[in-house]
């Protein structure tokens, strides 16, 4: 079964790279490397080392997520309460495969309760959710692995409190954690107060962890078909290790060019899919590919981008603007048929040629010709063609990209698994908010910090 296409074609251009090397010389040129970088990730995922537990995600057995997702089924409604990877993995599945108003649906429309995410530490947005919602009919689920993330734990500090001055004893039947299998706060917690928990598996990061329970037990609240998904997945793996031939691994492409690119000067990725139910894929690939690869001076930017929205705000400068850009497209296949009627009115037969065209047809176009116009202003496009949007390919679209991040970072020789710079700014935060321990760290934010505040202007 197909799972996706990737053309290659229009992805190299005339530019040189600094040595006078050619992109798709240099691209070729990193194929021993891709043979080493992915063998270093089965092996790591052999051993168990850290950072490597993502990829053998797609066999394991959900079983464990269908139970708890069975009884989180019967409310009314579910919070998730997590930043970053435990959170933006669960947009991207609803986002892809449920209805796109899926929370204004009825019950027996939706099948499973609404759905909403406490990600960011703002005050309006998290009273704006518990406003929404009838704590008695509300499921909480509350992910991080260390239990120390500040954002996500200010949150659940707030929905716990009002949990339990509304519902007293009962609060804790309400809650269910999701973290590391043996320590941190809300593994004691969990065991302090009873409420039901998952793991995060152990050699899983944020970003790589949404084919675990962080991101499969509110999808299967959903209805999302997690066994599909994980299906996709594990179909990818296969063809990915299977294949030791840059021209036939979508894996070695992917990671390739990207990195080429960078190398080149084209120091942004822009990813445009040409799909409304792909918006948020864009938003969860910009942290894996941002987090993994941003390190030691090296990486590239990701760009999300929608297509056709953004022929009207990007393109423009895309195709005029600085040469300092990789891009990929993506279209979809198959879609919800929709065909443009004819019009009547005489003011409106300068359209007649849209007059019985498929409007999906119309997007594919779009896509086209963006494409098309991109290669002639000289600037390099991949082209990805995904049959239909469904949990298998969405599973397989997801390991693909995990999997090229991972072997992007091995053939940089940078770890794409730690986040150095995210840790910085924790420990700021952790200082500027009091925790013991940390004082130093404060006294240096706020020393850095004044330096912005040296030129001031008053409005």
């Amino acid at each position: 079964m197909d799972i996706l296409e990737l053309s290659y074609g229009g992805a190299f251009s005339p530019r040189q790279e600094p040595g006078g090397e050619k992109i798709e010389q240099r691209v070729t040129g990193l194929e021993v490397l891709l043979k080493k970088a992915q063998a270093n990730l089965e092996m790591g995922a052999k051993a168990k080392r850290d950072g490597f537990g993502w990829v053998g995600l797609p066999e394991e057995e959900p079983e464990k997520v269908m139970e708890a997702a069975a009884r989180l089924k019967k409310y009314d409604a579910l919070v998730q309460i997590g930043i970053g990877g435990s959170a933006l993995g669960n947009l991207m599945l609803q986002n892809a495969l449920v209805h796109p108003y899926y929370n204004e649906l009825t019950r027996e429309e939706r099948g499973g309760p609404r759905f909403y995410v406490a990600d960011n530490a703002d005050p309006d947005g998290t009273g704006a959710i518990w406003e929404m919602i009838d704590p008695a009919r509300t499921a909480f689920v509350v992910v991080s692995k260390s239990g120390t993330t500040a954002e996500t734990m200010a949150n659940f500090l707030l929905f716990w409190n009002w949990l339990r001055l509304e519902l007293k004893d009962a609060a804790a039947e309400h809650v269910t954690v999701i973290t590391d299998p043996e320590k941190g706060v809300l593994r004691a917690f969990a065991e302090e107060r009873g409420c039901s928990s998952l793991v995060i598996p152990p050699g899983v990061g944020g970003r790589y962890s949404v084919l675990s329970s962080v991101g499969l037990l509110s999808a299967a609240c959903q209805g999302i078909d997690v066994k599909a998904l994980l299906s996709g997945a594990s179909l990818m793996r296969k063809r990915i290790v299977a294949s030791e031939n840059l021209e036939k691994n979508p894996a070695w492409l992917l990671a390739a060019l990207g990195v080429a690119h960078a190398e080149s000067g084209r120091n942004m990725l822009v990813l445009m899919p040409y799909a409304d139910n792909l918006k948020d894929f864009t938003e969860w690939f910009a942290q894996l590919w941002a987090e993994s690869l941003g390190k030691q001076g090296k990486g590239s930017t990701p760009v999300r981008a929608l297509g056709a929205i953004d022929q009207h705000s990007q393109v423009q400068l895309y195709t005029s603007g600085p040469d300092d850009k990789f891009y990929l497209l993506a279209s979809v296949e198959e879609r919800k048929e929709m065909a443009l009627p004819h019009c009547e009115e005489s003011a409106l037969k300068p359209l007649a040629y849209l007059s019985g065209k498929d409007m999906g047809e119309m997007l594919n176009a779009e896509a086209r010709a963006t494409a098309a116009s991109l290669i002639k202003a000289g600037r390099p496009v991949l082209w990805l063609r995904i049959p239909r949007i469904d949990a298998f390919r969405v599973g397989g679209l997801i390991y693909l990209f995990e999997y090229a991040t991972a072997l992007a970072g091995e053939i940089m020789d940078i770890n794409p698994f730690d986040q150095p710079g995210v840790e910085q700014g924790k420990r700021y935060t952790y200082g500027l908010m009091g925790r013991e321990g940390f004082e130093k760290d404060a006294e240096e934010a706020e020393e850095f910090f004044q330096r912005a505040l040296a030129r001031t202007l008053v409005v």
